[in-house]
């Protein structure tokens, strides 16, 4: 790479933690504070740095501009596809891919297991809200306050004897969510099918799709499907991570 360009890098990923004076810059760099001018000179011509009144260089404009054009071109789809298919590789299990749209949760992708058990979901078919994994993660990413109305509109469709059947249990259930960063469906929807299921973020840290493994129990147990959670994390954090989502922040946003 050109030291030049290397560099120039060098800066801007320093800059991105904070703003920096000239003699940070260089010192940071280990080079003289000529040089580092030199490229900040050009950097801030072009708007991807600016100077403060204290001496003080923070990223510019350009820099947004060019990171949102770059994430308005990141189709979530196409971005976890490959994740995707590595976790059901390596877990053999049917792997979901869900979008909150219009109100409902919406299937958008599927890895089918490599067993020949059916599973009811399809893609573009919705994901009940209130007994889904993907459901409960995509709503209780909503604002606290839109939850009641969520759960006011639901019917409670009893699909099995577990699942949820009145607002209350599934406003609980929305706490439960946002304050562990995943969710269960615990043969609500089919009996004897668990599925957990985690967020996936954009650059902002919007949720803007869940990731979810479904397994029936003669495969594997509850707690067998509950000690994939680390796997199933891991794709959503790569997923989200080429979203713009820095993965440092993840533990923050689980206990938020």
């Amino acid at each position: 790479m050109s030291q030049s360009v290397s560099r120039a890098l060098s800066i801007l990923i320093a800059l991105g933690e904070d703003s920096q004076s000239l003699d940070d810059l260089a010192g940071r760099l280990g080079v003289h504070k000529s040089t580092v001018l030199r490229l900040l000179q050009t950097m801030q011509a072009e708007r991807f740095v600016v100077r403060d009144n204290a001496h003080r260089y923070s990223l510019g404009a350009r820099m947004f501009e060019l990171a949102s054009h770059a994430l308005e071109n990141r189709d979530v789809r196409t971005v976890a596809r490959p994740h995707l298919s590595a976790l059901g590789a390596a877990t053999g299990q049917t792997v979901h891919l869900a979008a909150y749209e219009s109100g409902d949760a919406v299937y958008i992708d599927k890895v089918d297991a490599e067993q020949a058990v059916r599973m009811y979901s399809r893609i573009g078919r919705p994901a009940p809200l209130h007994c889904t994994a993907v459901g409960k993660v995509l709503v209780a990413a909503l604002p606290r306050a839109e939850w009641p109305a969520v759960a006011a509109r639901l019917d409670f469709h009893p699909f099995t004897t577990r699942t949820l059947r009145t607002p209350e249990q599934y406003l609980a259930e929305l706490e439960l969510v946002a304050a562990q960063g995943f969710a269960e469906d615990h043969e609500e929807h089919e009996s004897f099918v668990n599925c957990i299921g985690v967020p996936v973020r954009d650059g902002i840290g919007a949720v803007v799709a869940a990731v979810s493994i479904s397994v029936p129990d003669v495969l594997l147990d509850h707690d067998q499907v509950l000690a994939l959670l680390p796997q199933i994390r891991a794709t959503a954090d790569a997923i989200s991570t080429e979203l713009g989502w820095d993965p440092r922040r993840a533990v923050t946003a689980r206990k938020g």
